[in-house]
């Protein structure tokens, strides 16, 4: 990740033992990708015929499956860090639960993430990323979402990264639901929380309630994977899960071109892949303890940071290690509600790449702190919060090693941390009408002293239909890598530079027109300024990141959810946004429309379950200036737990139709746009006992 994961190409050599790297600031790449044109008719067709047959079906309705109005009811953690219903977020939250997950075989977050309003993902075959609201540069490293596990903070210190894939450090079959509130979070969370806080919350021991094993494969990726999980309440209220799995993927050989050094061919087991996860969560009482770690080694079929191009590729590692032990309890009758909260983190990369000689760029993230926050409900209209976070950075170090000759090996060591205090009133203006009044200040070691404020207008404007007015305030301090990296050769540091931030204006109307179906819409604006990009020095024409840049963005988001008796589910959304420079240029992989469809439900056949999503993005711009053509993918899931007691089969059928479609490169990539995967099947087994 280090030097890598954000970079302008880079050639290596070590002529009289001295690293040299030169910037080629200019690549004549002439790539083309021929994307069909997305023929969305037939499965959206397909998919309302069968929303049609469901509700005179003869199969009985899948219990575990909750209904619109229990959906509507679940309460969200995540968007104020204590439990509100959806009506009263100050967000237009979404909620994906376990259910739909199993129903639709979601593997990563971004899997789940790409079937919400405004969410667009891409995959550069190293990382998944993900896009909101128009928001999604090549190479980035969803920098601008803050990503918890329960609650805990994900996202590292040394680069911000927020893992959405594979590197995602807990198996998704350990996930109850994902809380997503878009928009600036700044308020509540601070640092990274600009276009989203996503929320990850975990099952309980109580909730396996014995022992799940899972097997899995998939073709052509050649990947093979396995879970096993145990959990249990006791009778003295202590409640445990313990979980590890894995996975190993051979991927895909493909036909790779590596623009102006004129080569292609074949990457043969150039995309392989080995994940390890584990995860255990003791609690009793007001008490709990979370351990998270997960690691990740994959290889890289596109040479990207301008590596040597068809030569044995060294896989690169990510590893995450985090542990929090949370208290939360109540006093004074059940109006005072104290939470605490102690965490540690270590975030390890390692990247070996070929210029000519092999060159290595560790990265090293520890971090540890606290969060105490109390909630009262003592002052009759209103419920009044205030918290205090501060985090401490001892480690987060970038080093290069050459390999060759040590002597030109370096480390940047640095270290930091952030303070916040913050408070959040809800105030019940009358029966109908509420605010949410929020602001947190927060210091860093970077840019000193931010503000984040947010507020809010909920109107209940009849008993099926609330209107939410909102407006807030988040930021981001440049990562050490964006700030510090400094290697004389190819990048100079930029001490002064300055923190983004972002400033939210939206409409939200959720109305209930019965229930079993829910209408939502939004209308937005956002604007960014001071964004950091990767600039040139004036006075060394080296590379720099720098900031400056203003972004200006408005959209509109539909959307309906309804259910059937049947226990059919149908989910749909579409989103229209644009997104430019004040000078009016378009931003890459920006896509202006996007479409969702999913449909869950059951089949009167051998106990099936069917789990059907379409989904289309518009052309989006690329590096060189073109365009890539839009496109739909159509995914298939089948699950049936007739087989025998305990036992589930599925099956999966992704991009069914073996669409041919591409994600825009980074300016770190040969190539301008990198092709994705066709048609893949996959199987599982899972056992209860």
């Amino acid at each position: 990740m280090g030097l890598l994961k954000r970079r302008v190409a880079v050639s290596i050599s070590t002529p009289n033992g001295n690293l040299r790297m030169t910037v080629l600031t200019h690549l004549a790449q002439t790539t083309r990708h021929a994307s069909a044109r997305p023929s969305g008719v037939c499965p959206v067709l397909l998919c309302l015929a069968l929303a049609a047959a469901f509700p005179v079906a003869a199969a009985q309705p899948d219990l575990t499956t909750l209904s619109l109005e229990q959906l509507m009811d679940l309460r969200v953690v995540g968007a104020s860090k204590y439990e509100q219903k959806q009506s009263e977020v100050a967000a237009a939250v979404s909620i994906i639960t376990r259910d739909e997950i199993r129903a639709f075989g979601w593997r990563t977050l971004a899997d789940a993430l790409a079937s919400l309003p405004g969410v667009h993902t891409s995959d550069d075959r190293q990382y998944a990323y993900l896009g909101m609201r128009g928001f999604g540069l090549p190479g980035d490293l969803t920098a601008r979402v803050l990503i918890t596990i329960n609650g805990n903070r994900v996202n590292d210190p040394v680069y911000d990264g927020g893992p959405a894939g594979r590197e995602f450090p807990l198996d998704m079959a350990l996930v109850e639901r994902i809380e997503f509130i878009p928009g600036p979070g700044g308020a509540v969370y601070g640092q990274n929380a600009m276009f989203g806080v996503l929320n990850v919350i975990t099952r309980s021991g109580g909730d396996v309630a014995g022992t799940e094993l899972s097997a899995g494969w998939r073709w052509p990726q050649g990947a093979r994977e396995a879970r096993a999980s145990w959990g249990r309440r006791l009778d003295n209220g202590v409640d445990m899960l313990f979980s590890v799995s894995g996975l190993h993927s051979h991927g895909e050989d493909r036909f790779y071109t590596y623009g102006v050094t004129g080569l292609s061919g074949v990457a043969a087991g150039m995309d392989s892949e080995r994940d390890r996860d584990f995860y255990g969560r003791v609690s009793r009482g007001a008490w709990a303890l979370d351990l998270v770690h997960g690691s990740r080694s994959k290889k890289d079929p596109t040479a990207a940071f301008f590596n040597d191009p068809l030569v044995p590729a060294y896989p690169f590692h990510d590893r995450y290690d985090l542990a929090q032990l949370q208290y939360q309890d109540s006093f004074a009758g059940e109006s005072l509600r104290i939470s605490g909260r102690l965490f540690a983190g270590r975030y390890r990369y390692q990247g070996s790449f070929t210029y000519g000689t092999v060159v290595s760029f560790p990265a090293a993230g520890d971090w540890h702190g606290t969060e105490w926050r109390a909630v009262s409900t003592a002052i009759a209209g209103h419920k009044l919060m205030v918290g205090l976070e501060a985090q401490d950075n001892t480690r987060t170090d970038q080093s290069v090693n050459d390999l060759a000759d040590p002597n030109n090996s370096f480390t940047i060591a640095r270290s930091g941390y952030r303070v916040g205090v913050y408070g959040q009133d809800e105030w019940q203006l009358n029966p109908t009408l509420s605010a949410t009044l929020g602001l947190r200040i927060d210091r860093n070691s970077a840019t000193g002293t931010k503000t984040s404020p947010r507020a809010a207008l909920i109107w209940a404007a009849t008993p099926r239909t609330t209107l939410k007015l909102l407006a807030g305030r988040a930021h981001r301090a440049p990562n050490v890598y964006e700030r510090d990296y400094d290697d004389i050769y190819s990048q100079i540091a930029n001490p002064a530079l300055r923190g983004e931030h972002i400033d939210t204006l939206e409409l939200v109307a959720d109305h209930r027109v019965s229930a079993d179906l829910a209408l939502r819409g939004s209308v937005y604006q956002w604007t960014m300024r001071d964004l950091i990009t990767l600039g040139t020095d004036a006075a060394s024409g080296l590379t720099q990141y720098q900031s400056g840049a203003l972004v200006k963005a408005r959209g509109l988001e539909l959307s309906a959810d309804k259910t059937w008796h049947s226990g059919a589910r149908l989910r749909g959304s579409v989103s229209a946004q644009h997104v430019a420079y004040a000078g009016g240029a378009g931003l890459l992989n920006s896509p202006r429309l996007l479409g969702k469809l999913n449909l869950s439900a059951p089949l009167p056949w051998a106990g099936l379950r069917i789990g059907y999503e379409w989904r289309y993005d518009s052309q989006r711009l690329t590096l060189d200036g073109s365009s890539l053509g839009g496109y739909a993918v159509s995914n298939l899931h089948l699950r049936t737990d007739a087989v025998a007691n305990g036992l589930t089969m599925s099956l999966s059928v992704q991009n069914m139709f073996n669409k041919r479609y591409a994600h825009p490169g980074a300016d770190s990539n040969w190539q301008n746009a990198l092709e994705q995967d066709g048609r893949s099947l996959r199987v599982q087994a899972d056992y209860r006992f």
